[in-house]
């Protein structure tokens, strides 16, 4: 018997411009809305305590149009309280139904996985304590420039977990064609038949040995006019002036990468089986098209693999390496960025950096992906870590390796002495919080006056902590946080110079510019590396974290997208047209060349995401190609000739592009 009913939850205000159509509802029980700026939405109101018996918020969505809106749900703790977020989008023209777990109020994870059209969920803001919260909003985080009109089925909160939808309604039919791009867009360059994509790509494929780098390269794409010692590998240096990377035979360096070199358009389709209007025969010739459900992820198809299958045959796996590396030369670029199929840029001697996979099967984690780092068994992880290496130790093509990427404990409000302490009652980075703040107060009575609040070292060591913060105690715990760091990235880059004494740390490409005291613990990097989505690579910060850790800057990702071919949504930064983000290409990728500290930008992705969303639903414009291998064309000129002008800039010997396009606010998950 349930002791608890579900508990449906009725908008008490409406917030901003929203307004309620009188017009019959797409799903039972729902009512549409239409929002026309960012903010309009609806506020619940309810006693408080009234979700805490609860363990899930439910309702249905159906977005119209064919552009993406972004959510944001909030619960608060009163008036003036803390509030946690939860951001998240959905597709358009297919139903979708919020299943959000209520134990994400304590934050202890970043993103829930995607469910159907219901998309990238992620926590934000702050840790809330149900028993207080007596509020929730919706309302729209982010949206392009058209009024964004969805129809909402009533929340219920439930102790029992909600029905996941298998059959969702799509109202305007399948979201993909046998291509693989949008039904619910047109577009000049759309691909119109798939004999037009065969011709394109066997095209590609005879040009593919024609293509080369600007000319004044060297082998690598380094600068073939300027060399001083090579020592057979990748290196950093500093001229006097700037900062440099050094190719295997000493020439000048500067690394302009793309990511995700790879066969890279999976569309996850579980529980959208109706959205596709065709799937190939999964035992066929076309089985590689598919991803079987791994590790949380559930089943994809890639419409690029099934293009390039038809058009190539059994080989098309070598041969769209061809096309894809002579794409590369012909644009200008020099890398191949992380998260691609990098054998094929070792085969090929064409420099590339790689990822290692975060492998902690003994370490527990503190606090979101943070592992316990003072745990004995963390160490013969990090040798097991380390040990991804081997394969490529001597491989001179590679320029180096990322620890890790934007991990997740960093995008908390909370640093991750303060997440372990409200989340994980028993570890050895409590106890070892508990020894470092005897070390600096001697005993529970000095702790607590200089915390203002009634605790000891052993309630530090272990247990459940549910004390709220002073500003003391959590400037004691950042303190602690930065030995965190340290310990971390510290025993990882230990265990990776003894497999690999030869290629660059390039560190963990933090989301952005981290706080002081995550960055101090950063020093053991080669290459200071972070993600950078501005209109431009900020050069005070650039200077300001380079100075610090006497370390050069690289940009791990950043991209520019837009909303006139095909996608609904434009990617992190945004700008109008695909004229316009070659423009937007120039000026970030020339002016990022003539800071003094920055030594490679790498782009995000070489091809657009799928139209119905990857397996956690990003879905943009933010290739250089689309899913049928067509080239943006304005984009690609666009990079041809920055690269051919790239080391003088850098030298200082021309100013930088400076045209830039207008920036448009960003419609992203």
């Amino acid at each position: 018997m349930n002791d608890h009913p579900d508990l449906p939850l009725v908008p008490s205000y409406t917030l901003g411009g929203l307004e309620q159509e009188d017009a019959p509802s797409a799903l039972p029980g729902g009512v549409w809305y239409t929002a026309r700026a960012v903010g309009d939405g609806l506020e619940y109101r309810f006693a408080p305590a009234a979700l805490a018996a609860a363990r899930y918020l439910t309702a249905d969505l159906l977005l119209d149009g064919n552009q993406l809106a972004v959510f944001s749900l909030t619960l608060q703790e009163g008036e003036d309280g803390p509030t946690f977020g939860l951001f998240f989008g959905a597709l358009n023209q297919c139903q979708a139904r919020i299943r959000l777990p209520l134990e994400a109020v304590n934050q202890n994870r970043w993103r829930y996985e995607r469910e159907g059209a219901w998309l990238k969920p992620i926590c934000a803001l702050d840790r809330v304590d149900l028993a207080r919260v007596d509020r929730m909003t919706l309302s729209i985080l982010r949206m392009a420039e058209e009024p964004v009109r969805f129809c909402l089925t009533p929340f219920t909160a439930t102790t029992a977990e909600p029905a996941a939808l298998t059959e969702p309604l799509l109202p305007k039919g399948p979201l993909l064609d046998e291509l693989g791009q949008s039904t619910l867009h047109d577009w000049p360059t759309k691909s119109r038949s798939s004999e037009e994509v065969t011709r394109r790509l066997r095209a590609q494929l005879e040009e593919a040995q024609t293509q080369r780098w600007p000319e004044g390269y060297s082998r690598w794409g380094g600068w073939a006019r300027r060399r001083i010692e090579g020592t057979g590998f990748f290196r950093t240096y500093h001229d006097g002036r700037r900062w440099w990377l050094i190719d295997p035979d000493g020439h000048l360096f500067w690394s302009a990468g793309v990511d995700c070199v790879r066969v890279d358009t999976e569309a996850a389709y579980d529980g959208l089986e109706a959205a596709l209007t065709w799937r190939p025969d999964p035992n066929g010739p076309y089985a590689a098209a598919y991803r079987h459900p791994e590790r949380g992820r559930g089943r994809e198809i890639n419409y690029l693999a099934a293009n390039l299958i038809r058009a190539l045959g059994p080989d098309w796996r070598a041969r769209w390496g061809e096309i894809a590396l002579a794409e590369l030369r012909r644009l200008g670029f020099n890398t191949v960025g992380n998260w691609s199929e990098w054998p094929l840029a070792s085969e090929a001697l064409f420099p590339y950096v790689r990822p290692l996979e975060p492998r902690f099967p003994r370490t527990p984690l503190v606090f979101r992906d943070f592992p316990d780092v003072f745990d004995p068994a963390f160490a013969e992880d990090a040798a097991l870590y380390a040990a991804q290496l081997r394969e490529t130790a001597n491989d001179p093509a590679m320029i180096g390796y990322f620890l890790m990427n934007e991990p997740t404990w960093g995008f908390a409000r909370e640093t991750p002495a303060v997440g372990m302490l409200f989340n994980t009652p028993v570890c050895a980075s409590r106890r070892a919080l508990a020894e470092f703040l005897a070390q600096r107060y001697g005993d529970d009575a000095r702790l607590s006056a200089a915390w203002q609040i009634d605790t000891s070292l052993a309630a530090i060591a272990e247990g459940p902590w549910k004390t709220p913060l002073t500003p003391a105690a959590e400037r004691d715990l950042a303190a602690f946080s930065a030995v965190m760091v340290e310990k971390l990235f510290g025993t990882l880059s230990d265990a990776c110079r003894q497999v690999d004494p030869n290629h660059l740390n390039l560190g963990a490409r933090y989301y952005t510019v981290p706080p002081p005291w995550a960055l101090d613990g950063m020093r053991c990097f080669d290459v200071f590396s972070m993600n950078c989505y501005h209109a431009h690579v900020p050069p005070e910060e650039v200077e300001r974290v380079s100075s610090r850790l006497e370390r050069p800057v690289l940009i791990g990702e950043w991209h520019f997208g837009a909303l006139d071919v095909g996608l609904p949504a434009g990617g992190i930064a945004r700008v109008r047209t695909q004229t316009d983000r070659g423009r937007a290409f120039r000026v970030y990728t020339e002016q990022a060349a003539a800071l003094r500290a920055c030594v490679g930008v790498h782009y995000f992705t070489l091809y657009d995401q799928s139209a119905l969303g990857r397996f956690d639903g990003e879905c943009y414009n933010i290739g250089f190609l689309d899913v049928t291998n067509r080239p943006y064309e304005p984009l690609a000129e666009a990079a041809r000739v920055t690269h051919e002008r790239l080391y003088e800039v850098a030298l200082g010997e021309v100013l930088p592009y400076h045209e830039a396009p207008e920036y448009l606010p960003p419609v992203f998950l």
